[in-house]
């Protein structure tokens, strides 16, 4: 082990991941306490709240805060199954086979975002069909308050120390207690916060300005949320370059890398069909 006494120019990550462990006998039960996990979720769905009751307030959003909450409620649903089993089916096929319980034990991680966007997709196109409403204006509304969410999640990604990145020599380089080469002192990138950056802070900031300073959303519903889909996706293929594949490679490709590749087309068509025609999933 590495001698704790021993300078190192590396941090060694020994963050917990819980906010508040279950005392004693209840310390085995189920998740073990309150993990930052999950209060990444929490922030995120606060957030989305917290959004759509500004853009009614600005009259930017048509949903009263009934509307809001059954909006939030369906993306719920949908991130969490989606996610959960875009995790079993896109990273563990063979766990899952081998072992179908495991989608209960959430606490155990595993959480993909590739999946969770197709769960929102099918949440949001179920909500649209169920109120009657074109999901192209519900779609802008949906990925306008995303990402806050992938923030918070990459953070606690990092709090947890999980995910890490490649070997590294640059100096905030950090020692992760879980990677196979923390023994001999091999730092990593810590590419959970250059994710919570790049996939979640700039698409915040590109798309509140594309929603708040300019008509994007009223004169091609749809294209906001293409326009994210294509920035993510370019943000997630980029920072997989400093991420430890955490799955065996496709092609030559990460996992994250590969699925991002179809997502980013599926952006561009989605860009495409809103400014070409008024009847896409209308």
């Amino acid at each position: 082990m590495i001698n704790s006494n021993a300078e190192s120019p590396f941090w060694i990550h020994d963050l917990s991941p819980f906010l508040w462990e279950f005392p004693g006998k209840f310390a085995n039960w189920g998740p073990g306490g309150i993990r930052w996990y999950g209060i990444s979720y929490l922030l995120g769905f606060i957030a989305a709240y917290f959004l759509f009751s500004l853009y009614h307030k600005y009259e930017k959003s048509p949903y009263d805060k009934d509307q809001i909450m059954n909006l939030i409620t369906f993306q719920v649903i949908g991130v969490l199954i989606g996610g959960r089993l875009g995790y079993l089916f896109l990273y563990q096929g063979e766990k899952f086979v081998s072992d179908p319980l495991s989608i209960l034990r959430v606490w155990e991680g595993g959480m993909a975002s590739h999946g969770g966007f197709v769960g929102v997709f099918i949440a949001t196109l179920w909500y649209a069909k169920k109120s009657s409403q074109s999901i192209k204006p519900i779609g802008d509304l949906i990925v306008s308050v995303v990402p806050p969410g992938l923030f918070f999640g990459r953070i606690a990604n990092f709090i947890n120390g999980e995910l890490w990145g490649k070997t590294t020599q640059v100096e905030w380089g950090v020692l992760f207690p879980n990677a196979p080469d923390f023994t001999i002192g091999i730092a990593r990138h810590p590419s959970q916060i250059y994710a919570a950056i790049a996939e979640g802070l700039i698409p915040f900031i590109y798309i509140q300005w594309r929603f708040w300073k300019t008509s994007i959303v009223q004169k091609f519903p749809g294209q906001l949320a293409g326009e994210f889909l294509v920035l993510y996706s370019i943000s997630r293929i980029f920072n997989e370059v400093f991420r430890e594949p955490d799955a065996s490679l496709l092609f030559g490709f990460s996992r994250g890398q590969f699925y991002s590749i179809f997502l980013l087309l599926g952006g561009l068509a989605v860009v495409y069909w809103a400014r070409n025609s008024k009847n896409f999933l209308k």
